[in-house]
C-alpha cells in the first residue's frame, strides 16, 4: 500500500512498531484478534486494526502539500478535513480557512471567493452543487481534491443502479458530509432516498407491499429523497448502498429485510426488482468493526475509544464496545485527569460528560484500547501513556514490544 508524507508528528513509533510486528506475521489482514500489552499492573488490550486510513492519509497529505506549494495564497478548506480535532486545528494554526461547518453554515460568502483561491475538498467529498458553484466562480478544484476512492466507488455504484433503472435507498446519516454528497450524486442518475437504521428500512418495506400513503411517506422522509421521487412506483425496482462508515453488519441487515419484501412482493421474478450491491463500506471501515469486534471476545475491566466526537465512524466503535464494557468516548489524552477523573462523550445525548475513579481498584486492570480512522496513532500513544501514568511500576514500552 502506498506510503504517505504526512507529519511525523501524527505518527507514534511505539504504535507503528506493532502494527510492522502484526503485518509481518499477518500480511493478508485475516488475523482480527487484538494485541495484547502487558505492562504488568495494566494490560492493554489493543485492537488489530484503527487509526489512519488510506483515505484520510491521503487527505492529510494533500492538504499540506497545498500549504507548502501556495504560499501567499488564500487557502480553503469546504469544512472540515476529517473528523478529528486536533487534526483541524493544526491546519487552521497553518492558515487554512474553513468555507462552513459540518452543518452547512457558512463562515464566508461565495461571492468572497476568487478564482485565484485554493480550495480542498474534504475527504468525504462533496455535493454537485458545491462543486458547480466553485466552477463558477473559477476555481481549480482538481489538484486538491481529497475525496477518499472509496466514497468514489459508492459513487460509481450509483451510477451504475441508474443506468439499470434501479431506485437508490442510502443507508447514512443525512446530515453527514459523505451522505450529503453521496445523495447529491446519485440522485442525479436516479430516484434516490436516505434511511438512517432498520427501523426506516421496515417503513419502506410498508411502502413496497402497499401498506403507507404517499402522505406518511412525505412526512417520515422529508428532505430526504429526490425531487423527482415518485412514489411508491420508485420503490418497485431498488439496490442499497451506504455511507462508507456505518455499521457494516446494520447495512446488510437492511439490504436482507428490503430482499426479502421484493422476494414476498414479486415471487420468482424477485431477481429483476432487487440489485445485488453487496457492501459498500471502505476496507478500513471494515477492518476496524471487526477488529472491535475481536475486542468483544476478551476480558477487559473497561474500554477507552479514541477520536472525534463527530467522526462516524469512531462513534460506530464506540456503540461495539458499550455492548460488553464500560466505555469511555474522549478526543485526547487531555481528557483523562491526574485526579482520576475522565471527561468523556456521550454520543446519544450529544454531550461531554465526567466519571470519576474510572480505573478500578485491583491487582491486574484489563483496558481495551482502539481508535477511529480519522485519528492520529500520536494521539493514542499519548492516551497510552496517560493511563500507564497511574500506575508506577510498568514495565518499559521496549519490554513490552520486545513481547509482542
Amino acid at each position: 500500500m502506498k506510503s504517505f508524507d504526512i507529519p511525523t508528528y501524527y505518527r507514534s513509533s511505539f504504535i507503528s512498531d506493532i502494527k510492522n510486528k502484526r503485518k509481518l506475521t499477518d500480511p493478508r489482514k485475516k488475523d482480527f484478534t487484538p494485541t495484547k500489552l502487558d505492562f504488568g499492573p495494566v494490560e492493554i488490550i489493543m485492537a488489530r486494526h484503527f487509526g489512519f486510513c488510506y483515505g484520510v492519509e491521503n487527505a492529510i497529505e494533500r492538504a499540506y502539500k497545498a500549504i507548502n506549494e501556495n504560499p501567499g495564497k488564500r487557502i480553503f478548506l469546504l469544512s472540515q478535513m476529517i473528523h478529528n480535532p486536533i487534526v483541524n486545528e493544526d491546519l487552521l494554526a497553518h492558515g487554512i480557512n474553513f468555507i462552513m461547518d459540518t452543518e452547512g453554515n457558512m463562515f464566508i460568502d461565495w461571492e468572497e471567493l476568487k478564482p485565484e483561491d485554493i480550495v480542498i475538498i474534504p475527504a468525504f467529498g462533496t455535493t454537485l452543487e458545491i462543486i458547480e458553484k466553485l466552477n463558477k466562480i473559477g476555481v481549480n478544484i482538481e489538484k486538491y481534491n481529497t475525496t477518499c476512492p472509496f466514497v468514489e466507488k459508492v459513487w460509481k455504484k450509483s451510477d451504475k443502479l441508474g443506468a439499470e433503472n434501479y431506485t437508490i435507498i442510502i443507508h447514512g446519516k443525512h446530515k453527514h458530509e459523505e451522505t450529503k454528497a453521496t445523495f447529491s450524486h446519485s440522485k442525479k442518475s436516479a430516484p434516490s432516498i436516505i434511511i438512517k437504521d432498520i427501523e426506516e428500512a421496515k417503513i419502506l418495506g410498508k411502502a413496497i407491499e402497499g401498506n403507507l400513503t404517499i402522505k406518511e411517506f412525505e412526512q417520515i422522509f422529508s428532505g430526504r429523497y429526490s425531487d423527482e421521487f415518485s412514489f411508491p412506483e420508485d420503490l418497485q425496482k431498488i439496490g442499497v448502498v451506504n455511507q462508507t462508515t456505518m455499521l457494516a453488519n446494520e447495512t446488510q441487515a437492511i439490504a436482507e429485510y428490503l430482499k426479502s419484501v421484493i422476494q414476498q412482493k414479486f415471487g420468482d421474478d424477485w431477481k429483476a426488482h432487487f440489485a445485488d450491491t453487496r457492501d459498500t463500506l471502505c476496507y478500513a471501515t471494515n477492518d476496524n468493526q471487526q477488529s472491535t469486534m475481536a475486542l468483544l471476545e476478551e476480558q477487559a475491566d473497561l474500554a477507552i475509544v479514541v477520536g472525534g466526537y463527530n467522526s462516524s465512524n469512531t462513534t460506530h466503535l464506540v456503540e461495539l464496545c458499550e455492548k460488553k464494557f464500560p466505555t469511555y468516548f474522549i478526543n485526547s489524552a487531555n481528557e483523562i485527569e491526574e485526579n482520576g477523573r475522565i471527561n468523556h462523550f456521550d454520543y446519544q445525548a450529544k454531550k461531554r460528560v465526567k466519571t470519576n475513579e474510572f480505573l478500578p481498584q485491583k491487582p491486574k486492570v484489563k483496558i481495551v484500547l482502539t481508535s477511529g480512522a480519522s485519528c492520529p496513532d500520536a494521539i493514542v500513544d499519548d492516551v497510552l501513556d496517560k493511563l500507564l501514568s497511574f500506575y508506577p511500576e510498568t514495565k518499559s514500552k521496549e519490554e513490552v514490544l520486545a513481547e509482542v
